[in-house]
């Protein structure tokens, strides 16, 4: 007897589950109100804002994203399987809301893989899927933050103090890129170590501990590496490039909206810095509030007028992280409703 039903493993999202978009939205306003209120200081440079600009930065979001559904297309094809680029697109923008209110980077990357796994079929591919885009941005991401880092501390007039944060940043990134490059080469003694610092970690919180997903996080991100050899790498890396190119330029085209020049390397400096820090800050969602106060401050820092700084980087966020979001959630809704449809139509072919 075929069951006609949802299956249990169905990625379908139902409307109650977004509710929680409502607690975020509440977060962000409360974190958000100091650069909000600033806004009455800006208002001249928000009534003189260059809309041709405007219309650039949601032409550049737009192909930021197809930058992403490039790279689950070249991942998929990599394994001899089929996504088109615009479905990839949608697929990165879903699951990234769902990420939002159900489990952060790991919701998201669940949620890839149930969509990825239907069109595919392949558990491992799905996997990949999952796992490898979060890895690559990050790596893209830290390069942004150590090459604008690397011109402000070389070419920027920076303060005593500036100089010992930038410098200490740029230790920490090195640190962290190093703990990658020592976990690839030696993975059985690195799972060893995260199972003990999970241990330790869980016995002092009073949580359970779950050894088994530990291993299986760690196997899935040496598979995503490794699956990147014999020359694999090369177009999965250039959508993760594409992805944040087009996101800074996104940032870039605000700044020119807002009639202010600002010169490649503090561009550099601002953007990457304050996305590692809003990933660090994993207790609030998507970097809300952690990632448009410490740009402010930043820039500002730079010498970047704080009326311009505010409203370029809340209109920025405004088009690239609250729109799509808003946007992924009926893209969730779809490719869920599309992913019954196909089950339910093998489910009959096979009767």
């Amino acid at each position: 007897m075929v069951n006609h039903g949802h299956p249990a493993t169905s990625p379908k999202v139902r409307l109650w589950r977004y509710l929680p978009i409502l607690i975020i939205v509440g977060l962000a306003v409360h974190l958000l109100v100091p650069q909000i209120a600033a806004l009455e200081s800006s208002w001249s440079v928000v009534k003189g804002l260059t809309w041709w600009a405007v219309f650039l930065t949601m032409i550049a979001q737009t192909l930021s994203y197809l930058g992403s559904g490039f790279m689950l297309h070249t991942i998929l094809s990599n394994n001899e399987q089929r996504l088109s680029i615009q479905r990839g697109a949608l697929i990165t923008m879903a699951s990234y809301s769902i990420g939002l209110v159900a489990g952060g980077w790991v919701g998201g990357a669940a949620a890839t893989y149930n969509w990825v796994h239907r069109e595919s079929q392949d558990k491992d591919t799905a996997i990949l899927a999952g796992t490898l885009p979060a890895l690559l941005n990050n790596v893209v991401l830290v390069g942004v933050a150590i090459i604008g880092t690397a011109y402000l501390l070389l070419l920027h007039d920076l303060s005593k103090t500036q100089l010992i944060e930038f410098s200490v940043i740029v230790l920490l990134l090195g640190l962290m890129t190093g703990c990658v490059v020592i976990a690839l080469r030696f993975p059985k003694p690195t799972t060893r170590f995260i199972l003990w610092l999970a241990s330790l970690w869980t016995t002092l919180l009073h949580k359970p501990y779950e050894p088994k997903n530990i291993v299986a996080s760690v196997h899935n991100f040496i598979l995503a590496w490794n699956s990147l050899q014999n020359g694999k790498w090369v177009r999965p890396v250039l959508g993760a490039i594409a992805n944040t190119s087009f996101d800074i330029l996104t940032l870039f085209f605000m700044f020119i909206a807002a009639g202010y020049n600002v010169s490649p390397g503090i561009l550099l400096a601002g953007y990457g810095l304050p996305f590692i820090l809003g990933k660090m800050a994993f207790l609030f969602p998507g970097g809300v509030g952690v990632v448009e106060g410490s740009m402010v401050a930043l820039y500002e820092s730079l010498k970047v007028p704080n009326e311009v700084s505010v409203v370029v980087i809340l209109g920025y966020r405004l088009i690239s992280f609250w729109l799509p979001t808003l946007l992924g959630f009926a893209a969730a809704a779809f490719l869920s409703s599309r992913s019954f449809e196909t089950k339910r139509g093998t489910n009959d072919s096979t009767r």
